[in-house]
């Protein structure tokens, strides 16, 4: 369900701010990292099904097109 590299947007913002998370390893835990302060933590798919957003504004779909441009 979730792949390597991808960027996905969490409801409630992290404490630097940003809502915005890489997927940088995944296994049984998924391993993310903010984009904005460059934390790390893990949780299990179940937990960040949970915390994901269901749908996407229009900003943060120009921040995919952006990032994916760069990479």
């Amino acid at each position: 369900m979730y792949k390597l590299n991808q960027i996905v947007f969490t409801k409630k913002n992290h404490v630097c701010g940003s809502n915005k998370w890489k997927v940088i390893r995944v296994g049984v835990d998924i391993k993310l990292e903010c984009l904005g302060c460059k934390r790390q933590i893990m949780l299990s798919s179940f937990e960040l099904d949970k915390k994901l957003k269901p749908t996407l504004s229009k900003k943060e779909i120009e921040f995919l097109e952006e990032y994916e441009k760069e990479s």
